[in-house]
């Protein structure tokens, strides 16, 4: 892959990651993390218990996706900086540039996400 494509990669990563970040801290209410957000929602709810459980149950696994979103931006700058951007991490084919280009954080070539996912679901 060529500098010029791997800086318009790296370029969408950044942006990624910005725009990630801010939309975390302001669903979190700034520098707060998001279980101290929810603790103090929730001491104060005068909601049903299972609405509390199922409203709390959404917030950790929202925040664990974006975990997830977050460490997955910074595996593909990462690669970047190694030089291994745009080379499936399971059989080191080359994804294909059109994948890279709708994630451009994806680590793995279609097939080989396919097998992760029929694996891990």
């Amino acid at each position: 892959m060529d500098t010029t494509t791997t800086q318009g990669f790296k370029a969408q990563l950044l942006t990624m990651r910005s725009h990630l970040l801010a939309q975390i801290a302001e669903q979190r209410g700034g520098a707060k993390s998001r279980a101290e957000v929810a603790a103090e929602h929730f001491a104060r709810s005068e909601d049903a218990t299972a609405q509390v459980n199922t409203a709390r149950d959404l917030e950790f696994a929202l925040n664990e996706h974006e975990t997830a979103e977050l460490a997955a931006i910074d595996a593909a700058l990462e690669r970047l900086s190694a030089g291994t951007y745009g080379q499936c991490t399971d059989c080191d084919v080359t994804i294909a540039p059109a994948r890279l280009s709708v994630a451009p954080e994806a680590a793995r070539c279609l097939a080989c996400q396919e097998k992760f996912e029929l694996h891990h679901s």
